[in-house]
Protein backbone atom coordinates (compact mmCIF):
# COMPACT_ATOMS: atom_id res chain seq x y z
CA UNK A 1 0.00 0.00 0.00
CA UNK A 2 1.38 3.30 -1.01
CA UNK A 3 1.77 5.92 1.76
CA UNK A 4 1.74 8.90 -0.58
CA UNK A 5 -1.31 8.54 -2.59
CA UNK A 6 -2.06 10.75 -5.54
CA UNK A 7 -4.32 12.93 -3.43
CA UNK A 8 -1.61 13.43 -0.79
CA UNK A 9 0.94 14.36 -3.45
CA UNK A 10 -1.43 16.89 -4.89
CA UNK A 11 -2.03 18.36 -1.42
CA UNK A 12 1.69 18.58 -0.69
CA UNK A 13 2.34 20.29 -4.01
CA UNK A 14 -0.44 22.76 -3.30
CA UNK A 15 0.96 23.50 0.20
CA UNK A 16 4.47 24.00 -1.17
CA UNK A 17 3.08 26.26 -3.89
CA UNK A 18 1.23 28.35 -1.34
CA UNK A 19 4.34 28.67 0.82
CA UNK A 20 6.50 29.62 -2.15
CA UNK A 21 3.85 32.10 -3.32
CA UNK A 22 3.69 33.65 0.16
CA UNK A 23 7.45 34.01 0.46
CA UNK A 24 7.67 35.25 -3.11
CA UNK A 25 5.08 37.96 -2.52
CA UNK A 26 6.78 38.91 0.74
CA UNK A 27 10.10 39.15 -1.08
CA UNK A 28 8.57 41.28 -3.81
CA UNK A 29 7.08 43.54 -1.16
CA UNK A 30 10.43 43.85 0.55
CA UNK A 31 9.40 41.89 3.64
CA UNK A 32 11.53 39.21 5.19
CA UNK A 33 10.00 36.79 7.67
CA UNK A 34 13.30 35.57 9.05
CA UNK A 35 15.19 38.83 9.21
CA UNK A 36 16.55 40.30 12.42
CA UNK A 37 16.05 43.97 11.40
CA UNK A 38 15.50 46.63 14.04
CA UNK A 39 11.96 47.84 14.56
CA UNK A 40 11.04 51.49 15.01
CA UNK A 41 7.74 53.36 15.13
CA UNK A 42 6.82 56.56 13.28
CA UNK A 43 3.76 58.64 14.21
CA UNK A 44 1.83 60.39 11.48
CA UNK A 45 -1.24 62.60 11.50
CA UNK A 46 -2.06 61.39 8.00
CA UNK A 47 -0.43 58.50 6.16
CA UNK A 48 -1.77 59.64 2.75
CA UNK A 49 -1.66 56.27 0.96
CA UNK A 50 1.18 54.69 2.93
CA UNK A 51 0.85 50.91 3.15
CA UNK A 52 2.77 47.88 4.34
CA UNK A 53 5.83 47.10 2.19
CA UNK A 54 6.37 50.80 1.38
CA UNK A 55 10.12 51.49 1.28
CA UNK A 56 12.07 53.55 3.80
CA UNK A 57 15.00 55.65 2.57
CA UNK A 58 17.80 57.56 4.25
CA UNK A 59 19.55 60.13 2.05
CA UNK A 60 18.30 58.35 -1.06
CA UNK A 61 19.40 54.85 0.02
CA UNK A 62 16.87 52.17 0.89
CA UNK A 63 17.41 51.13 4.52
CA UNK A 64 14.15 49.42 5.42
CA UNK A 65 10.51 48.77 4.77
CA UNK A 66 7.14 49.50 6.37
CA UNK A 67 6.02 46.32 8.09
CA UNK A 68 2.63 47.39 9.35
CA UNK A 69 0.38 50.40 9.95
CA UNK A 70 -1.50 50.65 13.22
CA UNK A 71 -4.55 52.87 13.61
CA UNK A 72 -5.97 53.63 17.06
CA UNK A 73 -9.74 53.45 16.56
CA UNK A 74 -10.45 54.64 20.10
CA UNK A 75 -8.39 57.84 20.08
CA UNK A 76 -8.48 58.37 16.30
CA UNK A 77 -5.49 60.67 16.56
CA UNK A 78 -2.07 59.38 15.53
CA UNK A 79 -1.38 56.65 13.03
CA UNK A 80 1.71 54.60 13.78
CA UNK A 81 3.79 53.08 11.01
CA UNK A 82 5.87 50.08 12.10
CA UNK A 83 9.11 50.08 10.13
CA UNK A 84 11.94 47.57 10.02
CA UNK A 85 15.37 49.03 9.40
CA UNK A 86 18.64 47.34 8.69
CA UNK A 87 20.29 46.34 11.96
CA UNK A 88 23.35 48.35 10.98
CA UNK A 89 21.19 51.48 10.83
CA UNK A 90 21.29 53.58 14.01
CA UNK A 91 18.92 56.53 14.31
CA UNK A 92 20.14 59.67 16.12
CA UNK A 93 17.80 61.61 18.39
CA UNK A 94 15.82 64.17 16.44
CA UNK A 95 15.36 61.94 13.39
CA UNK A 96 12.15 62.72 11.48
CA UNK A 97 10.23 60.52 9.07
CA UNK A 98 9.10 62.44 6.01
CA UNK A 99 6.29 60.93 3.95
CA UNK A 100 6.86 61.67 0.26
CA UNK A 101 5.02 60.90 -2.97
CA UNK A 102 6.48 60.93 -6.48
CA UNK A 103 4.78 61.87 -9.75
CA UNK A 104 3.51 58.29 -10.22
CA UNK A 105 1.87 58.23 -6.79
CA UNK A 106 4.41 55.89 -5.15
CA UNK A 107 4.65 56.53 -1.40
CA UNK A 108 7.86 56.27 0.59
CA UNK A 109 9.30 57.38 3.92
CA UNK A 110 12.45 59.47 3.84
CA UNK A 111 14.41 59.70 7.10
CA UNK A 112 16.03 63.08 7.79
CA UNK A 113 18.71 63.39 10.45
CA UNK A 114 19.70 66.29 12.75
CA UNK A 115 23.12 67.92 12.80
CA UNK A 116 23.99 66.40 16.17
CA UNK A 117 24.67 62.67 15.70
CA UNK A 118 26.08 61.97 19.15
CA UNK A 119 22.90 60.72 20.91
CA UNK A 120 21.18 57.67 19.42
CA UNK A 121 17.65 56.28 19.76
CA UNK A 122 17.03 52.92 21.32
CA UNK A 123 15.58 50.12 19.23
CA UNK A 124 11.80 50.29 19.37
CA UNK A 125 11.63 54.05 20.01
CA UNK A 126 9.03 56.25 18.33
CA UNK A 127 9.92 59.19 16.08
CA UNK A 128 7.77 61.94 14.65
CA UNK A 129 6.67 61.97 11.04
CA UNK A 130 5.03 64.47 8.76
CA UNK A 131 3.70 64.57 5.21
CA UNK A 132 5.62 66.35 2.49
CA UNK A 133 2.94 67.39 0.03
CA UNK A 134 5.44 67.95 -2.74
CA UNK A 135 4.65 69.52 -6.09
CA UNK A 136 1.34 67.74 -6.52
CA UNK A 137 0.20 68.80 -3.07
CA UNK A 138 1.11 72.39 -3.78
CA UNK A 139 -0.78 72.22 -7.06
CA UNK A 140 -3.81 70.79 -5.22
CA UNK A 141 -3.69 73.69 -2.76
CA UNK A 142 -3.63 76.11 -5.66
CA UNK A 143 -6.71 74.62 -7.33
CA UNK A 144 -9.28 76.68 -5.31
CA UNK A 145 -7.40 79.87 -6.07
CA UNK A 146 -7.25 78.95 -9.74
CA UNK A 147 -10.98 78.26 -9.77
CA UNK A 148 -11.62 81.72 -8.35
CA UNK A 149 -9.38 83.25 -10.99
CA UNK A 150 -11.04 81.51 -13.96
CA UNK A 151 -14.00 83.96 -14.28
CA UNK A 152 -11.58 86.87 -14.17
CA UNK A 153 -9.39 85.19 -16.77
CA UNK A 154 -12.42 84.75 -19.03
CA UNK A 155 -13.24 88.45 -18.68
CA UNK A 156 -9.63 89.41 -19.35
CA UNK A 157 -9.48 87.20 -22.44
CA UNK A 158 -12.74 88.68 -23.75
CA UNK A 159 -11.42 92.21 -23.28
CA UNK A 160 -8.15 91.19 -24.89
CA UNK A 161 -9.96 89.79 -27.92
CA UNK A 162 -11.96 93.03 -28.22
CA UNK A 163 -8.78 95.04 -27.98
CA UNK A 164 -6.99 92.93 -30.59
CA UNK A 165 -9.95 93.29 -32.95
CA UNK A 166 -9.54 97.08 -32.92
CA UNK A 167 -8.06 98.28 -36.26
CA UNK A 168 -6.00 100.83 -34.37
CA UNK A 169 -3.90 97.97 -33.00
CA UNK A 170 -3.00 96.85 -36.53
CA UNK A 171 -2.11 100.41 -37.49
CA UNK A 172 -0.02 100.76 -34.36
CA UNK A 173 1.85 97.57 -35.18
CA UNK A 174 2.41 98.87 -38.69
CA UNK A 175 3.72 102.14 -37.25
CA UNK A 176 5.97 100.16 -34.95
CA UNK A 177 7.37 98.35 -37.99
CA UNK A 178 8.04 101.69 -39.66
CA UNK A 179 9.65 103.06 -36.52
CA UNK A 180 11.82 99.96 -36.29
CA UNK A 181 12.87 100.43 -39.90
CA UNK A 182 13.68 104.07 -39.24
CA UNK A 183 15.67 103.12 -36.17
CA UNK A 184 17.59 100.58 -38.23
CA UNK A 185 18.37 103.22 -40.83
CA UNK A 186 19.37 105.72 -38.14
CA UNK A 187 21.60 103.13 -36.52
CA UNK A 188 23.28 102.40 -39.85
CA UNK A 189 23.86 106.10 -40.48
CA UNK A 190 25.13 106.55 -36.94
CA UNK A 191 27.59 103.73 -37.49
CA UNK A 192 28.82 105.42 -40.67
CA UNK A 193 29.14 108.73 -38.81
CA UNK A 194 31.04 107.08 -35.98
CA UNK A 195 33.37 105.46 -38.52
CA UNK A 196 34.03 108.87 -40.09
CA UNK A 197 34.61 110.40 -36.67
CA UNK A 198 37.03 107.64 -35.80
CA UNK A 199 38.85 108.33 -39.03
CA UNK A 200 38.94 112.12 -38.45
CA UNK A 201 39.66 112.08 -34.72
CA UNK A 202 43.48 111.84 -35.15
CA UNK A 203 43.49 114.95 -37.39
CA UNK A 204 41.20 116.77 -34.99
CA UNK A 205 43.48 115.88 -32.11
CA UNK A 206 46.47 117.20 -34.07
CA UNK A 207 44.67 120.49 -34.75
CA UNK A 208 43.60 120.67 -31.13
CA UNK A 209 47.21 120.21 -30.07
CA UNK A 210 48.22 122.99 -32.47
CA UNK A 211 45.56 125.29 -31.01
CA UNK A 212 46.79 124.46 -27.54
CA UNK A 213 50.35 125.24 -28.58
CA UNK A 214 49.21 128.58 -30.03
CA UNK A 215 47.29 129.28 -26.86
CA UNK A 216 50.39 128.55 -24.82
CA UNK A 217 52.41 130.85 -27.04
CA UNK A 218 49.78 133.59 -26.72
CA UNK A 219 49.77 133.13 -22.97
CA UNK A 220 53.55 133.49 -22.95
CA UNK A 221 53.35 136.70 -24.93
CA UNK A 222 50.71 138.04 -22.58
CA UNK A 223 52.99 137.27 -19.69
CA UNK A 224 55.75 139.21 -21.41
CA UNK A 225 53.63 142.37 -21.72
CA UNK A 226 54.25 145.24 -19.32
CA UNK A 227 50.82 145.31 -17.79
CA UNK A 228 51.72 148.09 -15.36
CA UNK A 229 52.73 150.48 -18.17
CA UNK A 230 49.70 149.50 -20.21
CA UNK A 231 47.36 150.14 -17.29
CA UNK A 232 49.08 153.51 -16.67
CA UNK A 233 48.39 154.53 -20.27
CA UNK A 234 44.80 153.36 -19.94
CA UNK A 235 44.42 155.44 -16.77
CA UNK A 236 45.92 158.48 -18.53
CA UNK A 237 43.54 158.06 -21.46
CA UNK A 238 40.59 157.76 -19.12
CA UNK A 239 41.73 160.91 -17.30
CA UNK A 240 41.87 162.85 -20.58
CA UNK A 241 38.43 161.59 -21.52
CA UNK A 242 37.17 162.68 -18.09
CA UNK A 243 38.74 166.14 -18.51
CA UNK A 244 37.18 166.54 -21.96
CA UNK A 245 33.80 165.46 -20.58
CA UNK A 246 34.02 168.04 -17.81
CA UNK A 247 34.96 170.74 -20.37
CA UNK A 248 31.92 169.82 -22.45
CA UNK A 249 29.71 169.97 -19.41
CA UNK A 250 31.06 173.44 -18.40
CA UNK A 251 30.20 176.85 -19.96
CA UNK A 252 33.78 177.40 -21.10
CA UNK A 253 34.88 176.85 -24.69
CA UNK A 254 32.91 176.77 -27.88
CA UNK A 255 31.72 173.20 -27.54
CA UNK A 256 30.71 173.76 -23.94
CA UNK A 257 28.84 176.93 -24.80
CA UNK A 258 27.26 175.25 -27.79
CA UNK A 259 26.04 172.38 -25.63
CA UNK A 260 25.13 174.47 -22.57
CA UNK A 261 24.14 177.99 -23.87
CA UNK A 262 20.71 177.97 -25.58
CA UNK A 263 21.18 181.55 -26.92
CA UNK A 264 24.31 180.59 -28.83
CA UNK A 265 22.50 177.63 -30.25
CA UNK A 266 19.54 179.76 -31.28
CA UNK A 267 21.84 182.39 -32.89
CA UNK A 268 23.65 179.71 -34.85
CA UNK A 269 20.35 178.23 -35.89
CA UNK A 270 19.08 181.67 -37.03
CA UNK A 271 22.32 182.32 -38.92
CA UNK A 272 21.97 179.01 -40.70
CA UNK A 273 18.41 179.82 -41.67
CA UNK A 274 19.47 183.24 -42.97
CA UNK A 275 22.29 181.72 -44.99
CA UNK A 276 19.90 179.15 -46.36
CA UNK A 277 17.43 181.90 -47.39
CA UNK A 278 20.28 183.89 -49.01
CA UNK A 279 21.40 180.90 -51.04
CA UNK A 280 17.85 180.25 -52.17
CA UNK A 281 17.40 183.88 -53.24
CA UNK A 282 20.79 183.87 -55.00
CA UNK A 283 19.83 180.78 -56.92
CA UNK A 284 16.47 182.27 -57.93
CA UNK A 285 17.66 185.89 -58.68
CA UNK A 286 21.35 185.80 -59.56
CA UNK A 287 21.21 189.18 -61.42
CA UNK A 288 20.59 190.97 -58.18
CA UNK A 289 24.03 190.02 -56.97
CA UNK A 290 26.14 189.58 -60.14
CA UNK A 291 26.34 192.42 -62.85
CA UNK A 292 28.08 191.68 -66.11
CA UNK A 293 28.08 193.81 -69.34
CA UNK A 294 30.19 193.67 -72.47
CA UNK A 295 30.03 197.47 -73.03
CA UNK A 296 30.32 198.40 -69.46
CA UNK A 297 26.73 199.49 -69.06
CA UNK A 298 25.12 198.68 -65.79
CA UNK A 299 21.79 196.99 -65.66
CA UNK A 300 19.25 198.60 -63.43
Amino acid sequence: MKILTKEVQIALVAIVGIVVLFFGLSYLKGLSLFSNDNTYYIKFDDVSGLSASSPVYARGFRVGVVKDIVYDYEKASDIVAVVELDKRMNLPRGTVGQLESDMLGNIKINLTFPDDLSAMLAIGDTIRGYVDKGALGQVAEMVPTIEQMLPKLDSILANLNTLLADPAIARSIHNVDQITGNLTTSTRELNVLMAQLNHEVPGMMTRANTVLDNTGELTGKLNELDLAATMAKVDETLANVHEMTEALNSNQGSLGLLMRDPALYNNLNATMRSADSLLIDLRQHPKRYVHFSVFGKKDK
